[in-house]
C-alpha cells in the first residue's frame, strides 16, 4: 500500500471516529471535512470510496443503530429516543428508521425484545443491512 493511500485511510478513520463520537449532535460534513483538511466534495468522495457509503448515510445508519438498541433495551419513548439519537423531527426519524430497518420504530420495538447473547454477536445480528435507503 502506498504512503498516500495509507494517509488517506488514516484521515478517513479519524473522520469516521468523529462521526461515531458526535452522532447524537448536529454534525455537518463541511466541519468533518475541515477536520481532516479536505474540501467537502473531495471528502465525501474519499469517504465513500473507503467505506462504501457517504458520510451522511453513515451518520444516519449509526443513529438508527443506536435507536434500535434503545428501542430494544430501554423503556424510553420513541420521541425521547428520536431526540437522544440526534434527530430533530419525529417524522424524519420515523421515515429514516423505516427506510433503513424496514419497519416503524414502534413496530420494531414490538417485534424485538431484549437480545440475550454476547455483545459482539448481538451487534453483528442487529446491525441494519438495508442498502435501498439513499
Amino acid at each position: 500500500m502506498s504512503r498516500e493511500v495509507e494517509e488517506l485511510n488514516r484521515r478517513m478513520l479519524r473522520a469516521r471516529d468523529a462521526i461515531d463520537r458526535g452522532y447524537a449532535g448536529p454534525l455537518e460534513v463541511r466541519g468533518i471535512a475541515a477536520g481532516v483538511f479536505m474540501s467537502t466534495a473531495h471528502f465525501s468522495r474519499c469517504f465513500r470510496g473507503v467505506f462504501g457509503e457517504t458520510p451522511h448515510r453513515y451518520l444516519q445508519r449509526r443513529r438508527i443503530e443506536r435507536a434500535m438498541f434503545l428501542l430494544r433495551e430501554s423503556g424510553r419513548s420513541v420521541t425521547e429516543i428520536c431526540s437522544d439519537t440526534g434527530f430533530t423531527s419525529l417524522g424524519t426519524f420515523s421515515r429514516t428508521f423505516r427506510g433503513i430497518v424496514g419497519v416503524s420504530p414502534s413496530a420494531y420495538r414490538r417485534e424485538h425484545g431484549v437480545v440475550v447473547m454476547p455483545h459482539c454477536v448481538q451487534r453483528a445480528h442487529t446491525r441494519p443491512r438495508s442498502s435501498s435507503f439513499g
